[in-house]
């Protein structure tokens, strides 16, 4: 186990580069399953859950190999159906090859998975959806068990919420089913297009991408393809607030203004300089900030909406804001569990249910923290970064599975972050 050591007073400045979408890649590694040959996915994140999709891949007997963040994927014409548990528990979005092995081998055996600790992320659309496509499902000792010897069969179906999980894994399943389906309120996140835009390559035929509802034509067979992983939005996101909260000034190449325009509105409203900028790695946007931020309300909600994902890195920023802002969470209704950490830092939040009120104060003071998820951990460095004093960010790895080289990274914009073991050998 391992910690970061956050000395405070940095002011971000520099140039830093997004690699492609977590919420995309492991989904489109998945979706490379429906496909015998091989898939060559590029721009993928150097991160933990990227090596734990692989070696889940593996042992559904793919041939898997990573290099410079370009993962090849031999899928043979004979894949195994069950994901097991000791692989599943460390990847909630292993869940995502439910819908491909069904379709693929027409039944599939997979452990209910882990991931994060932010609140129930039930799988009962997963199994309507897949339902409506004729398959038997059940969940039994700890797997969720699909079947469909005589293969999948053309549906309606409408989402109670535009679940992204939902979404992908009966559109998946749904691209290799007898017969036309429609799916109904469907999540729209720009992962969701890219998994789209990555089908349609491997011949999958889909309308209605980017809406509210997609028509999918199921086809017989599909191709492998090469096709490269979008943007990270919540990476990019995390650097513009980076920028705001240390009073710095950042580009970030490869980021895509238009998957975070509810984000950049709110961040402008802040008091950010945000604006295009281009550079060797491409397009992308710059964010600076003068003078400490003004506090911001944000509500939580499903694309175009803002992002649940960030709504940690939007509480550090409230913390030394100028005001008090309110924070209303309507995803993941355990997200707040890492506000207690940060008050740890002095932060002055107030949680009644799903709200936040966040009073904000000229600074923080470093402490011993520990991450509690993938977001809150990024959350708890930037806090970190604005914090008097040394703050120490224990239980890394769940920074690791969503940030690729972020040591590296804060250190090349002018941070003073060290990782070191950590003795205390915790275990979040």
């Amino acid at each position: 186990m391992e910690r970061l050591r956050v000395t405070g007073g940095a002011s971000l400045r520099g140039s830093v580069r997004v690699s492609g979408a977590k919420n995309s890649a492991l989904k489109l590694m998945a979706a490379a399953l429906l496909a015998e040959g091989r898939t060559t996915l590029r721009d993928v994140p150097s991160i933990t859950d990227v090596q734990y999709m692989a070696e889940l891949l593996r042992r559904l007997g793919a041939e898997v190999s990573r290099d410079n963040g370009t993962v090849t994927i031999d899928v043979p014409e004979k894949v195994n159906h069950e994901a097991p548990y000791e692989l599943v528990r460390r990847l909630r979005a292993s869940i995502c090859v439910l819908g491909p092995l069904l379709a693929r081998c027409g039944s599939a055996d997979v452990a209910l998975p882990g991931g994060d600790a932010i609140g129930s992320r039930g799988l009962d659309m997963h199994i309507a959806g897949l339902r409506r496509l004729g398959a038997s499902v059940e969940v039994e000792h700890g797997y969720v068990v699909a079947r469909a010897p005589d293969g999948l069969k053309g549906a309606m179906i409408g989402l109670d919420f535009p679940s992204v999980g939902a979404t992908e894994n009966i559109l998946m399943a749904a691209a290799l089913a007898d017969g036309e389906t429609v799916i109904d309120n469907v999540a729209r996140e720009p992962e969701i297009l890219d998994i789209c835009h990555m089908l349609i390559s491997m011949g999958a035929k889909i309308e209605g991408v980017g809406t509210s509802t997609l028509h999918i034509d199921g086809v017989t067979g599909l191709e492998p393809v090469d096709h490269t992983t979008v943007p990270d939005r919540i990476v990019t996101g995390s650097w513009a607030v980076a920028a705001l909260m240390t009073r710095g000034d950042i580009t970030v190449t490869n980021g895509r203004a238009e998957h975070l325009e509810l984000v950049l509105d709110k961040l402008a409203g802040a008091g950010a300089v945000i604006e295009p900028a281009t550079g060797q790695d491409g397009v992308g946007l710059r964010v600076s900030m003068s003078g400490r931020p003004r506090a911001i309300d944000v509500v939580t909600l499903p694309y175009p909406g803002f992002p649940t994902d960030l709504q940690p890195m939007v509480v550090a920023l409230n913390a030394v804001s100028d005001g008090t802002a309110m924070i209303t969470e309507n995803v993941y209704e355990a997200r707040f569990m890492f506000v207690n950490e940060l008050a740890r830092l002095g932060a002055d939040v107030r949680i009644d249910g799903h709200h936040a009120v966040i009073r904000g104060r000229e600074t923080l003071s470093g402490a011993p923290v520990v991450a509690t998820d993938i977001r809150a951990g990024a959350g708890l460095v930037l806090a970190g970064l604005v914090a008097e004093g040394e703050t120490l960010v224990s239980a890394v790895h769940h920074i690791d599975r969503g940030y690729p080289d972020f040591v590296g990274q804060l250190n090349q914009l002018g941070a003073d972050v060290v990782r070191e073991p950590d003795p205390d050998q915790f275990q979040a």
